[in-house]
Protein backbone atom coordinates (compact mmCIF):
# COMPACT_ATOMS: atom_id res chain seq x y z
CA UNK A 1 0.00 0.00 0.00
CA UNK A 2 1.18 3.52 -0.68
CA UNK A 3 1.63 5.84 1.44
CA UNK A 4 2.96 9.37 1.86
CA UNK A 5 2.17 11.94 4.50
CA UNK A 6 3.32 9.72 7.49
CA UNK A 7 5.60 12.63 8.83
CA UNK A 8 5.20 15.90 7.68
CA UNK A 9 7.84 17.98 5.87
CA UNK A 10 6.78 21.42 5.62
CA UNK A 11 3.63 22.89 7.76
CA UNK A 12 1.50 25.62 8.46
CA UNK A 13 0.16 26.30 11.81
CA UNK A 14 -3.04 28.11 12.53
CA UNK A 15 -6.06 30.00 10.89
CA UNK A 16 -8.55 31.33 12.62
CA UNK A 17 -12.21 32.10 11.42
CA UNK A 18 -15.15 33.84 13.04
CA UNK A 19 -18.85 34.85 11.75
CA UNK A 20 -19.84 38.42 11.67
CA UNK A 21 -23.17 40.26 10.59
CA UNK A 22 -23.32 39.21 7.22
CA UNK A 23 -20.14 37.22 6.64
CA UNK A 24 -17.20 34.92 7.86
CA UNK A 25 -13.57 36.18 8.33
CA UNK A 26 -10.69 34.40 7.67
CA UNK A 27 -7.09 34.29 8.94
CA UNK A 28 -3.70 32.63 8.64
CA UNK A 29 0.51 33.35 8.51
CA UNK A 30 2.21 32.91 5.65
CA UNK A 31 4.93 30.99 6.98
CA UNK A 32 6.06 27.51 5.60
CA UNK A 33 8.25 25.71 8.72
CA UNK A 34 10.64 22.86 7.30
CA UNK A 35 10.70 21.06 10.95
CA UNK A 36 11.42 24.17 12.88
CA UNK A 37 13.05 26.07 10.31
CA UNK A 38 10.93 29.15 9.19
CA UNK A 39 11.84 28.52 5.73
CA UNK A 40 9.11 29.63 3.07
CA UNK A 41 7.46 32.69 4.04
CA UNK A 42 4.72 33.53 1.13
CA UNK A 43 2.81 30.16 1.84
CA UNK A 44 -0.74 31.25 0.61
CA UNK A 45 -2.72 29.11 2.88
CA UNK A 46 -6.33 30.98 2.37
CA UNK A 47 -8.26 29.42 -0.86
CA UNK A 48 -10.80 30.77 -2.69
CA UNK A 49 -13.13 28.01 -4.67
CA UNK A 50 -16.31 29.35 -6.74
CA UNK A 51 -16.34 32.97 -5.19
CA UNK A 52 -18.45 31.94 -2.87
CA UNK A 53 -16.13 29.45 -0.29
CA UNK A 54 -13.36 30.26 1.54
CA UNK A 55 -11.35 27.10 2.72
CA UNK A 56 -8.15 27.68 4.89
CA UNK A 57 -5.73 25.32 5.80
CA UNK A 58 -3.02 23.79 8.48
CA UNK A 59 -0.65 21.02 8.34
CA UNK A 60 1.00 19.59 5.63
CA UNK A 61 1.68 22.01 2.68
CA UNK A 62 1.91 19.46 0.12
CA UNK A 63 -1.32 18.18 1.01
CA UNK A 64 -3.25 20.85 0.81
CA UNK A 65 -1.97 21.85 -2.88
CA UNK A 66 -3.01 17.69 -3.37
CA UNK A 67 -6.51 18.95 -2.43
CA UNK A 68 -6.88 21.94 -3.49
CA UNK A 69 -5.93 20.33 -7.31
CA UNK A 70 -8.92 18.28 -6.56
CA UNK A 71 -11.10 21.34 -5.68
CA UNK A 72 -9.81 23.23 -8.46
CA UNK A 73 -11.39 20.39 -10.65
CA UNK A 74 -14.19 20.62 -9.34
CA UNK A 75 -14.90 24.10 -9.80
CA UNK A 76 -13.87 23.34 -13.75
CA UNK A 77 -16.61 21.02 -13.65
CA UNK A 78 -19.45 22.58 -12.22
CA UNK A 79 -18.16 25.76 -14.89
CA UNK A 80 -18.17 23.86 -17.60
CA UNK A 81 -21.78 21.94 -16.74
CA UNK A 82 -23.12 25.38 -16.57
CA UNK A 83 -26.12 24.66 -14.75
CA UNK A 84 -26.24 27.31 -12.50
CA UNK A 85 -25.99 24.85 -9.49
CA UNK A 86 -22.03 25.59 -7.89
CA UNK A 87 -21.26 23.42 -4.78
CA UNK A 88 -21.58 25.42 -1.90
CA UNK A 89 -19.78 26.13 1.40
CA UNK A 90 -21.47 23.26 3.22
CA UNK A 91 -21.11 20.49 0.25
CA UNK A 92 -17.34 21.45 -0.24
CA UNK A 93 -17.02 21.17 3.80
CA UNK A 94 -18.76 17.50 3.61
CA UNK A 95 -16.60 16.50 0.52
CA UNK A 96 -13.28 17.20 2.90
CA UNK A 97 -14.52 15.59 5.63
CA UNK A 98 -15.33 12.28 3.71
CA UNK A 99 -11.92 12.83 1.62
CA UNK A 100 -10.31 13.02 5.04
CA UNK A 101 -11.72 9.54 6.59
CA UNK A 102 -11.26 7.99 3.57
CA UNK A 103 -7.75 8.39 3.54
CA UNK A 104 -7.78 7.93 7.09
CA UNK A 105 -8.97 4.76 7.15
CA UNK A 106 -6.39 3.44 4.45
CA UNK A 107 -3.50 4.69 7.24
CA UNK A 108 -2.78 7.42 4.32
CA UNK A 109 -3.91 10.31 5.94
CA UNK A 110 -3.76 13.82 4.28
CA UNK A 111 -1.75 15.57 7.39
CA UNK A 112 -4.48 18.92 7.28
CA UNK A 113 -7.10 20.62 9.74
CA UNK A 114 -9.74 22.83 6.98
CA UNK A 115 -11.71 25.36 7.89
CA UNK A 116 -14.25 26.20 5.21
CA UNK A 117 -16.64 29.33 5.39
CA UNK A 118 -19.81 30.59 3.21
CA UNK A 119 -22.71 32.26 3.07
CA UNK A 120 -25.75 30.10 1.96
CA UNK A 121 -29.18 31.35 1.73
CA UNK A 122 -28.31 33.99 3.60
CA UNK A 123 -26.96 32.78 6.29
CA UNK A 124 -22.81 32.35 6.91
CA UNK A 125 -21.73 29.22 7.43
CA UNK A 126 -18.66 28.05 9.02
CA UNK A 127 -17.29 24.49 9.62
CA UNK A 128 -13.89 22.77 10.32
CA UNK A 129 -12.60 19.45 9.56
CA UNK A 130 -9.88 17.54 11.32
CA UNK A 131 -7.11 15.15 9.55
CA UNK A 132 -8.96 12.21 10.43
CA UNK A 133 -12.36 13.18 9.36
CA UNK A 134 -14.04 14.79 12.38
CA UNK A 135 -16.33 17.66 11.47
CA UNK A 136 -18.40 20.30 13.52
CA UNK A 137 -19.73 23.87 12.97
CA UNK A 138 -18.77 26.94 15.04
CA UNK A 139 -19.42 30.51 14.99
CA UNK A 140 -15.63 30.88 15.33
CA UNK A 141 -12.72 28.26 14.98
CA UNK A 142 -9.17 27.78 15.61
CA UNK A 143 -6.35 24.79 13.87
CA UNK A 144 -3.30 24.08 15.35
CA UNK A 145 -1.69 25.89 18.49
CA UNK A 146 -4.48 28.80 17.67
CA UNK A 147 -7.02 26.56 18.92
CA UNK A 148 -5.31 26.48 22.69
CA UNK A 149 -4.04 30.50 22.47
CA UNK A 150 -6.80 32.17 20.28
CA UNK A 151 -10.56 30.39 21.47
CA UNK A 152 -10.24 32.06 25.01
CA UNK A 153 -10.08 35.49 23.21
CA UNK A 154 -12.77 34.17 21.21
CA UNK A 155 -15.23 33.21 24.02
CA UNK A 156 -14.88 36.73 25.18
CA UNK A 157 -14.79 38.97 22.37
CA UNK A 158 -17.04 37.90 20.03
CA UNK A 159 -20.50 38.77 19.67
CA UNK A 160 -23.21 37.56 16.78
CA UNK A 161 -23.83 41.12 15.68
CA UNK A 162 -20.31 42.07 15.59
CA UNK A 163 -19.03 44.43 12.42
CA UNK A 164 -16.56 43.56 9.82
CA UNK A 165 -14.31 46.00 11.06
CA UNK A 166 -14.59 44.67 14.74
CA UNK A 167 -14.63 41.28 13.73
CA UNK A 168 -11.32 42.12 11.54
CA UNK A 169 -10.04 43.68 15.05
CA UNK A 170 -10.47 40.44 16.70
CA UNK A 171 -9.01 38.40 14.46
CA UNK A 172 -5.70 40.37 14.01
CA UNK A 173 -5.50 40.36 18.06
CA UNK A 174 -5.51 36.44 17.85
CA UNK A 175 -3.14 36.14 15.36
CA UNK A 176 -0.82 38.59 16.95
CA UNK A 177 -1.19 36.48 20.53
CA UNK A 178 0.04 33.15 18.16
CA UNK A 179 2.92 35.12 17.15
CA UNK A 180 4.07 36.08 20.04
CA UNK A 181 3.63 32.49 21.79
CA UNK A 182 3.58 29.79 18.64
CA UNK A 183 7.18 29.88 17.10
CA UNK A 184 5.80 28.33 14.03
CA UNK A 185 4.23 31.81 13.20
CA UNK A 186 5.60 34.69 11.05
CA UNK A 187 3.95 38.29 11.64
CA UNK A 188 2.72 38.26 7.97
CA UNK A 189 -1.02 37.34 7.80
CA UNK A 190 -3.75 37.43 5.12
CA UNK A 191 -6.92 37.95 5.57
CA UNK A 192 -10.02 36.46 3.74
CA UNK A 193 -13.82 37.53 3.60
CA UNK A 194 -17.08 35.65 2.23
CA UNK A 195 -20.60 37.56 2.54
CA UNK A 196 -23.44 37.82 0.13
CA UNK A 197 -21.05 39.37 -2.63
CA UNK A 198 -18.62 36.93 -2.62
CA UNK A 199 -15.07 36.51 -1.66
CA UNK A 200 -12.00 38.35 -1.05
CA UNK A 201 -8.25 37.37 0.13
CA UNK A 202 -6.04 40.22 0.95
CA UNK A 203 -2.18 40.35 0.04
CA UNK A 204 -0.27 39.62 3.21
CA UNK A 205 0.57 42.59 5.14
CA UNK A 206 2.76 42.71 8.67
CA UNK A 207 1.11 42.81 12.08
CA UNK A 208 2.00 45.83 14.56
CA UNK A 209 4.09 44.39 17.15
CA UNK A 210 5.25 44.99 21.34
CA UNK A 211 8.01 43.22 22.42
CA UNK A 212 8.92 45.77 25.25
CA UNK A 213 6.40 43.55 28.00
CA UNK A 214 8.95 43.58 31.38
CA UNK A 215 8.17 39.91 31.02
CA UNK A 216 9.65 39.36 27.64
CA UNK A 217 12.55 42.28 28.13
CA UNK A 218 13.77 40.13 32.04
CA UNK A 219 12.29 37.60 31.92
CA UNK A 220 11.55 35.60 35.79
CA UNK A 221 10.59 32.52 36.54
CA UNK A 222 7.24 32.39 38.69
CA UNK A 223 6.28 35.69 37.66
CA UNK A 224 3.40 33.15 35.69
CA UNK A 225 3.45 35.75 33.22
CA UNK A 226 4.83 34.27 30.46
CA UNK A 227 2.37 31.22 29.43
Amino acid sequence: MAQRTQSPIVTGTSVIAVKYNGGVLMAADTLGSYGSLARFTDSRRILNVHNTTLVGAGGELSDFQFLADHLDEMAVNDFNKDDKCDLTAGEIFHYLQRVLYHRRNKFDPLWNTFLVAGVEKGEAFLGQVTMIGNAFTGNYLATGFGHHLATPLLRNEWRADMTETEAHALLEKCMRVCLYRDCRTLNRITIGRVNAQGTSISEPYALDTKWDYASFVAPKSGTGSSW
